[in-house]
């Protein structure tokens, strides 16, 4: 009896004892929490229109969440439709537009934050940001701490004195504490993801807090030939990210492909507005030819590249347009007893025929059984009053050729193929 009266008193203390370590355990993961919450701070920042800008924000390390919206005006209801209006254009009153930044402290200071800021527009701007002209595009920053207005105030004369050497008036920037915040209606919100076409603007003056090693570059090379340069962004643009994933990581095309930004043309004659990004530059002997803002899908990319590459001839003719060689045309001649190799795309280079494949049809027109895998596309053409199969490279779109099932050697099919939209590249020696 006495033994269970003390197992009883232990059992009590040891439940007492854990309770207490429960609620210990319990205030610290509050106390933790806690700090870990101090750490969040939110900065609200103007630079013009907030779409690109809050993706921007939103791409840097330690950005917990970017939420476009308007500050420091009154007097009326902040919506888009009210701040747009024309008679407040020039209304000291008016909204403007602005992103409210949240941020990790402990990953991204507000120096670091700032800096991006300044550098992503150009602050000697009143009241406009390129084409982009009224009281809501206005630079300005809104602190939420005293630390933060002091930091904004003397990055703001660091940034100045930059600004000065490289010949730019003085900073329009507003700085002064947050007030109220209205975030903008939901279509606003991640406009860039909602709409993946287009272009970000591109604002920034080029002059930096930090000299980096990519600033200055040799375009030597970009002065002969044929060349494409890409205008792409110092800071997350998505329309350039998925120009890159859905054109051009895949380009192998025999012109190359440069990648510059806004301020890195020197030496070149360039006729477009550089102030999109992308902007894609057809150059010859550093020369524009032609240039394209924002973002093109892969069959706009190529079709301007067939004009660039092939100009007014039977190649882009028959690329473009459908037609056919002529049998037992010049290329056909060169093409038909090539060594060993491969047959590739004529603008993105990517492999369509194999010589392994190739026979001699007597037709005039290079013929194979079969193309290399996941290189075609098939499709159903009635014109001419005929039936046939035309085939088009799946990279670019481009017209081939015909298939003829069962036209080939020993019952196999035949593809015809136009030899003016083809490149040869002999296979290497393994």
């Amino acid at each position: 009896m006495l033994a269970a009266k003390n197992w009883l008193k232990l059992t009590t203390l040891t439940i007492l004892f854990s309770a207490a370590s429960y609620g210990v355990s319990l205030n610290n993961e509050k106390d933790n929490d806690i700090q870990a919450t101090m750490h969040l701070e939110t900065m609200v920042l103007g630079s013009g229109c907030f779409w690109g800008a809050e993706k921007r924000y939103e791409a840097l390390p330690g950005v917990i969440d970017a939420k476009s919206g308007y500050a420091d005006g009154k007097g009326f209801k902040a919506t888009y439709r009210n701040i747009t209006q024309s008679s407040r254009k020039f209304d000291e009153n008016n909204y403007a537009e602005v992103v409210q930044v949240t941020y990790n402290s402990n990953i991204i200071s507000a120096a670091t934050l700032l800096k991006s800021y300044f550098e992503s527009h150009d602050p000697t701007q009143k009241n406009r940001q390129g084409n982009d002209i009224g009281t809501q595009y206005r630079s300005i920053i809104l602190t939420t701490t005293e630390q933060q207005a002091e930091l904004a105030e003397e990055l703001k004369q660091q940034y100045q004195d930059k600004l000065t050497q490289a010949g730019y008036g003085s900073i329009k920037t507003i700085i002064k504490p947050l007030t109220v915040f209205f975030p903008a209606e939901e279509y606003h919100q991640d406009y860039l993801v909602k709409n993946p076409n287009g272009y970000c603007p591109d604002h920034s003056t080029g002059v930096v807090f930090e000299k980096r090693s990519d600033d200055k570059v040799d375009n030597t090379a970009l002065l002969a030939g044929k060349q494409i340069v890409i205008i792409d962004s110092r800071d997350y643009c998505p329309y350039c990210e998925k120009l890159k994933k859905d054109v051009l990581n895949d380009y192998q095309g025999t012109i190359a492909v440069t990648y510059r930004k806004a301020d890195q043309l020197d030496g070149l004659t360039i006729k477009s507005a550089t102030w999109a990004t992308p902007t894609i530059l057809f150059l010859e002997d550093g020369k524009e030819v032609y240039g394209r803002q924002g973002y093109v899908s892969s069959e706009e990319f190529y079709k301007a590249l067939g004009a660039f590459k092939l100009g007014d001839s039977e190649a882009y003719t028959v690329a473009f347009k459908a037609r056919t060689d002529s049998p037992f045309c010049k290329q056909y001649d060169i093409f038909k007893n090539t060594p060993d190799g491969i047959f590739i795309d004529k603008l993105s280079g990517v492999p369509l025929f194999d010589t392994r494949d190739r026979f001699k049809s007597g037709t005039g027109w290079l013929s194979f059984t079969h193309p290399i895998k996941d290189s075609v596309t098939m499709h159903e053409d009635n014109s001419y009053g005929m039936q046939r199969i035309e085939i088009k490279s799946k990279s670019t779109g481009i017209h081939l050729g015909h298939l003829f099932p069962g036209e080939g050697p020993k019952g196999e099919d035949r593809y015809c193929i136009n030899a003016t939209v083809l490149d040869f590249v002999a296979r290497k020696d393994t």
